[in-house]
């Protein structure tokens, strides 16, 4: 059980926290792991905005919970925790004394500082936080991404943050992670022997790991247009899923030694450089289309000026230059404006080396094991199996199929609930760690730089598709094609 603690969370009235962070901590109050005690102080740089946060959030609330979790007697309850301040995270003025008095009433209780900020404020918040006299030795700070834009801004915005928090005490958050599904990856890794065996270049063919979404800019035109998808997707969750898929296993599944795993997997990561980033990777940019029959825009389309090379869409052939993963293919996927919104692991197995059943049987397909992260979490696994109702040996694909919503009739996975319920028990197994951060800026940045060097523009694909054409041949050329969700 944890004790009593603060959560600060600069950008309280924003869409994160009104769309994401609120509706988590309201979970994790409704189960009891909110205990008596606990305060929670959304930042609003507005008095008004303030003085109307229960308003918003309770409207929040209503509007972004499943059917069934909200109820009038929680709320009541959790509005309790609900301490809305007015503040200009910029400024050190007498508004930063009201959140000391707040705090002050118990320095050994501990304090977690949520930046659901643009991270160029990150370093001026921490600043603030240290004149006031607000960072005890247990606080923590919670840290949103993007961390940078490259490599440099990341390391800058790093080591602003570290010269007032100790890495132990950062925590910057993937709530890909957090997720039920990614945390099965694991235990399905680690706790059987059915795949501890099965697990390398000797019987897996290629993995893929894919993140589509449906939706475009939704506001974010500003950001999104100096950022792009693979700043934006694979620096971070793509390649964080990618450690947690290749990494040897760890001594103890302790974050120091989770995190070293998951360094040496960026590290032996094939650099693309010059010609091989060509060769390996895809961009695109979606143009107008149909969506679940509704005729959607193109990127341009939405962006004020019409004017952009930036890439909505961004598919990748990588290597792991290790033992186990030699000449194991990993393709990473992911882009805007998609057919179908889903987060999804493919492990595709070997075929089998020699085929006992004649033709009539029919075609024997390798063994493939799915696992999707959102927008259900499941686990299934292809097999061959004789038909049932057939007197003859006719062959065909079997799912074992693991729905955890069905499984578990009162499973609602939450990764943000997850890992703020972590940081405030300061556990840092689920956050990345700087090196981390360092090593997939050091692999992403030579691409931005060839494409920047080359001019190189992003190829067209229509709005409701699953890419531009030249994604399907990036696989093609080696005889393997996507698994597209369902």
């Amino acid at each position: 059980m944890l004790n009593p603690f603060d959560m600060v969370l600069f950008g309280g009235g924003g869409d994160l926290a009104l769309r994401k962070l609120i509706p988590a901590l309201y979970r994790a109050y409704r189960e009891g792991s909110l205990v008596n005690g606990c305060r929670v102080l959304p930042v609003c740089r507005r008095r008004e905005d303030a003085d109307q946060y229960l308003t918003t959030a309770h409207q929040a609330l209503k509007q972004y919970l499943r059917e069934g979790e909200y109820s009038d007697s929680s709320w009541d309850g959790f509005s309790q925790l609900l301490r809305p301040i007015a503040l200009d995270i910029a400024v050190p003025n007498e508004q930063w004394e009201h959140l000391a008095d707040i705090l002050g009433t118990d320095p050994e209780r501990v304090r977690i500082f949520y930046l659901a900020i643009p991270p160029a404020v990150f370093g001026p918040c921490c600043e603030n936080l240290s004149i006031k006299g607000l960072i005890s030795k247990n606080s923590r700070v919670v840290v949103e991404k993007p961390l940078g834009y490259n490599a440099q801004t990341s390391d800058e915005i790093n080591s602003k943050i570290a010269s007032y928090f100790p890495e132990n005490n950062i925590f910057r958050i993937d709530h890909y992670l957090g997720k039920e599904t990614v945390q099965n990856l694991l235990a399905l890794r680690f706790s059987n022997v059915l795949f501890e065996h099965l697990w390398d270049a000797k019987s897996i063919d290629h993995i893929q790991i894919s993140i589509s979404e449906t939706v475009g800019l939704e506001g974010r035109a500003g950001f999104y247009d100096e950022t792009g998808a693979l700043r934006d997707m694979v620096q971070n969750h793509l390649l964080q899923l990618l450690c947690l898929i290749a990494m040897e296993s760890p001594n103890t599944m302790s974050a120091k030694n989770i995190r070293a795993e998951k360094i040496k997997v960026l590290e032996a990561l094939r650099p693309l450089t010059g010609l091989e980033v060509d060769k390996n990777v895809v961009r695109g940019q979606y143009i107008a289309g149909d969506i679940d029959g509704q005729q959607v825009p193109g990127y341009l389309d939405e962006l004020e000026g019409g004017v952009s090379s930036t890439e909505t869409f961004v598919a990748i052939q990588a290597h792991i230059d290790s033992w186990r993963w030699a000449g194991v293919p990993f393709y990473l996927r992911t882009g805007k404006r998609m057919e179908k919104r889903c987060a999804e692991i493919v492990v595709q197995y070997k075929n089998v080396s020699h085929h006992v059943y004649d033709e009539s049987a029919g075609k024997v397909i390798p063994n493939r094991l799915v696992i999707r992260l959102q927008p259900e979490e499941s686990i299934k696994l292809v097999l061959m199996a004789k038909k049932m109702d057939s007197l003859t040996t006719e062959l065909q694909p079997a799912e074992l199929n693991l729905t955890l919503s069905d499984t578990y009739d009162s499973f609602h996975s939450d990764a943000y609930k997850r890992l703020m319920l972590d940081a405030a028990a300061n556990n840092s197994a689920l956050f990345i760690h700087r090196d981390e951060v360092a090593a997939a800026w050091a692999w992403v940045d030579p691409i931005i730089e060839h494409w920047r060097e080359t001019n190189n523009q992003p190829k067209d694909y229509i709005a409701g598709s699953w890419g531009p054409k030249e994604s399907s041949e990036l696989l093609a050329r080696s005889g393997r094609h996507w698994f597209n969700a369902k």
